[in-house]
């Protein structure tokens, strides 16, 4: 009997949407856990808060490059070896990192630890495309970038929790426990690839198909796309803390932490986007999720710490409505090596996050959040708007 592609229908559809949301919960969470801990950082090592963000941009940079070695690798040895090893690589760095009171040596366990999540977002995106139904992938992929945002919010919320009522380096034991529990889970509950065909091209020939992709204009502006929600994102985020920390608000970190909540407007957003998607249309949906984008973060320049949070909601709800519907689109552009599109995906994604970590101090530090917010609450509809004038130009 031939087998088919799971569709919502099927009780494995949900078992492989539960393991990659797991995993997915988990990954996320141990990526951002430090995103409320940058103020700590600056204070216990004596560091900048140039330098203290780069305890999350240097991950990203270990991401984005095993991003393109895992994704190389996956779309040659399959998918879930790349899954299940993931989550292995994550949990050593929280064990080891507190062990030694070295700024330094974080970075450097940070940056490994970058490149062993990879594997869960270089192989989890193809892994979907090759075994789920094209009609039920776009709610399996919105429900695992679902718990991407359950993941960063969950992480930064108990980071920040328990940090303020014990100690930094409690936080990270406490991540590397839930780890060993969620890999435990996965390793029993992910099935195995059905549909997953090796490349059998040389290194050189899987390169040029690699680079092939951004011959594709419609992948290049969903690459770009990418860079500037993720951009804009981080940068609320990573900045957000020193901003409540001192006057007029002058709030704790077990407080900042909470506005963290926030993310749970994400965990709603995507499966709802991509409800909406298959109702009136992919583009029509992303384009009202960037305007949600940009709207919420314009509405945290009130001087109320209320309207601030309510902003950062809708932040939340317009960004994790965009990202899902753009990530959702790549498998669309391409047929082959959808392991290497997706990658490229995330690793223009990812070169947002990191350029919102690190690149936006200066930003930070002279034109201080006003200026920060107008720049980034501008920039995707800028881009929208360039990106229409280019294509309006090109078909005339």
């Amino acid at each position: 009997m031939q087998q088919r592609l799971y569709t919502i229908k099927d009780f494995y559809f949900w078992r492989i949407t539960l393991s990659l949301g797991l995993a997915s919960f988990f990954i996320f969470a141990s990526m951002y856990s430090v995103q409320p801990l940058l103020p700590v950082f600056v204070k216990e090592f004596g560091v900048t808060v140039s330098e203290s963000s780069l305890s999350l941009s240097l991950t990203i940079i270990g991401l984005i490059a095993g991003l393109i070695v895992l994704g190389f690798l996956s779309d040659r040895n399959g998918r879930t070896f790349f899954i299940k090893i993931s989550l292995v690589g994550s949990v050593i760095p929280f064990l080891l990192i507190p062990l030694f009171d070295s700024f330094l040596l974080l970075l450097v366990l940070r940056l490994l630890q970058g490149f062993a999540l990879a594997g869960l977002p270089a192989a989890s995106l193809a892994y979907l495309s090759e075994e789920i139904d094209r009609r039920s992938v776009h709610v399996a992929t919105a429900l695992y970038i679902s718990s991407n945002a359950l993941g960063g919010m969950i992480g930064r919320v108990m980071t920040g929790y328990i940090t303020d009522n014990f100690s930094w380096e409690t936080a990270f034991y406490v991540l590397a426990g839930v780890g060993v529990v969620v890999l435990v889970a996965v390793f029993l509950m992910l099935p195995k690839s059905r549909f997953f065909q090796p490349s059998n091209l040389t290194f050189v020939r899987d390169i040029q198909a690699f680079l092939y992709h951004l011959k594709n204009p419609g992948l290049l502006v969903i690459f770009g796309l990418g860079i500037v929600l993720q951009f804009t994102f981080t940068g609320i985020w990573t900045y957000l803390p020193f901003y409540l920390q001192d006057p007029p608000f002058s709030l704790s970190l077990k407080v900042i932490s909470y506005t963290f909540f926030a993310y749970g407007l994400g965990v709603v957003g995507s499966p709802l986007a991509g409800w909406l998607a298959g109702t009136i249309g992919l583009r029509r949906v992303r384009m009202a999720g960037i305007i949600i984008l940009s709207a919420g973060m314009f509405m945290t320049l009130s001087p109320y710490f209320w309207l601030i949070v309510v902003g950062l909601c809708v932040t939340c709800l317009g960004f994790f409505t965009a990202h899902s519907l753009t990530a959702a689109s790549v498998g669309e552009q391409v047929t082959d090596h959808k392991g290497s599109a997706a990658s490229l995906y995330l690793v223009s994604y990812y070169i947002g996050v990191a350029l919102g970590s690190s690149v936006l101090g200066p930003v930070w530090t002279g034109l201080g959040w006003k200026g920060l917010v107008l720049l980034v609450a501008s920039l995707p509809v800028v881009y929208l708007v360039f990106v229409r004038i280019f294509q309006y130009k090109k078909s005339g």
